[in-house]
């Protein structure tokens, strides 16, 4: 009897220790999943306008339809955490198996409140079909953000001006206006400006630094989905192994490059040492102050 009794014990140890185990696993996969990753990144270029420097950019890429917090209210909070001047919004604020133009609506409104908002269209808006980015678009722009298809605008500061430029997903139009063409707009209008450009895909690197883009803000490689040590992820996008270029800073021929990890999962994919990524960019000057 009491040889069973032990044996019933042992047995019951043994499950509890499964269960905490099962349990604290579970634990760590949603928070992989679900507890964003706040990082300041300094970007430091002599080209920079000294009016300029210091300037926070928020960037908000690969949404993916995901919800962090009753209507995103935790995202928003983690962006207005990092008091940002600028919001950019890099591509992928929907996802082709799960569109809700009305969440991203909903978060663009919540953005645009906390301060000026840019957005440029990702892969997974041109999946949908080019209706559903005319809606999104026309969203977008009715809750406050400023909406850049291969277009660029100048803010200024103490006299000092600075170009913001957003370029299309090349799922776009096939017609649609190209990055060195949109270069060469803003080289006639503006001379030797500096440029900040928002796009999507991380992997058109050697483009931005061919077009004499300062510093370029994108998105799409999703940290490699599974960060090991060593590498710069597991798998791309494309499901290639150990992709580059897929987070942080990073120096080109010309130029620089900053690549959200992205906030959220496209299908069933997931993260593993991965969280969702919040950059916040602060541009200064070379060698200033």
């Amino acid at each position: 009897m009491a040889h069973q009794k032990q044996k019933k014990r042992s047995w019951g140890r043994r499950l509890l220790a499964l269960l905490v185990a099962a349990a604290a696993l579970g634990g760590f996969f949603w928070w992989e999943q679900n507890a964003i990753a706040p990082e300041e990144i300094t970007v430091e270029s002599a080209r920079l306008p000294q009016a300029f420097a210091g300037l926070r950019v928020a960037l908000v890429s690969d949404v993916h339809s995901k919800e962090f917090g009753g209507d995103n209210g935790d995202l928003l909070e983690a962006v207005k955490a990092q008091h940002p001047d600028l919001i950019a919004i890099t591509g992928d604020l929907v996802d082709r198996f799960s569109p809700d133009l009305e969440k991203a609506e909903d978060l663009a409104r919540g953005l645009a409140a906390i301060a000026p908002t840019y957005y440029v269209t990702g892969n997974h808006e041109w999946a949908l079909g080019t209706l559903a980015v005319k809606d999104l678009k026309e969203k977008l722009t009715a809750a406050g953000v400023t909406v850049l298809s291969n277009q660029y605008l100048v803010l200024e500061r103490d006299g000092a001006r600075l170009v913001l430029a957003g370029i299309d997903d090349p799922n776009g139009y096939a017609d649609q206006k190209t990055l060195p063409e949109l270069v060469e707009e803003i080289r006639q209008a503006e001379g030797d400006a500096f440029v900040l450009l928002l796009a999507h895909r991380n992997t058109d690197y050697d483009l931005y630094a061919q077009c004499g883009v300062d510093v370029t803000l994108c998105g799409h490689g999703h940290g490699g989905v599974i960060r090991l040590p060593f590498t710069d992820g597991l798998l791309s996008t494309d499901r290639t192994f150990f992709p580059s270029y897929t987070a942080g800073l990073y120096s080109l021929e010309y130029g620089q490059l900053v690549v959200s990890r992205g906030l959220g999962n496209s299908g069933p994919s997931f993260r593993l040492f991965n969280r969702p990524h919040l950059p916040v960019v602060v541009l200064e000057q070379k060698g200033g102050g």
